[in-house]
């Protein structure tokens, strides 16, 4: 099984877990459309599932596609969880003269996707821009938002949720 499908699974099995569903109740409010064993083996990446069939997850879940998809850059920096989460409350607390660019940068990605929460999830290449937008290297960008909290430092198997 590779990483992507271990990744995709445990996307899968955390917004059904999120909705408040069991797999066997996923069946029985699909009216059968979708089995438990089926959901379970795509959750545990021993089950390839089509695009179809995870667009059709997607609207089950009432979610966008693109939240069921784990980031093609997981781990993407070094010593950071992957994916790449930015507390946007603990964003907002850091000097406006140093990280201002910044801050409206990840708050128009937010607006974008029609986001509300105070997660959110970024591509590394979004980073690149951040670190760009500040003048700072993206080393020094990343050390500064792990030290506020910004971003959490460490490593995760399994990617976390965004919402």
């Amino acid at each position: 099984m590779s990483d992507y499908a271990k990744a995709l699974g445990a996307r899968l099995r955390d917004v059904r877990q999120r909705e408040g569903l069991s797999l066997h109740r996923v069946e029985q409010k699909s009216d059968g459309r979708w089995k438990a064993v089926v959901v379970g083996s795509y959750e545990r990446g021993d089950r390839a599932v089509t695009v179809h069939k995870l667009a059709e997850l997607a609207r089950f879940y009432g979610v966008p596609l693109s939240e069921l998809l784990p980031p093609d850059d997981l781990g993407a920096i070094e010593g950071v969880v992957a994916p790449i989460v930015i507390n946007l409350e603990r964003l907002r607390e850091m000097p406006e003269e140093e990280i201002g660019p910044m801050i409206r940068y990840a708050e128009e990605i937010a607006r974008h996707r029609g986001e509300h929460g105070t997660l959110l999830q970024v591509r590394s290449a979004d980073v690149d821009t951040m670190s760009e937008l500040c003048a700072m290297t993206r080393a020094d960008l990343v050390s500064r938002l792990v030290a506020a909290g910004v971003l959490a430092a460490g490593v995760a198997s399994t990617p976390a949720t965004a919402r």
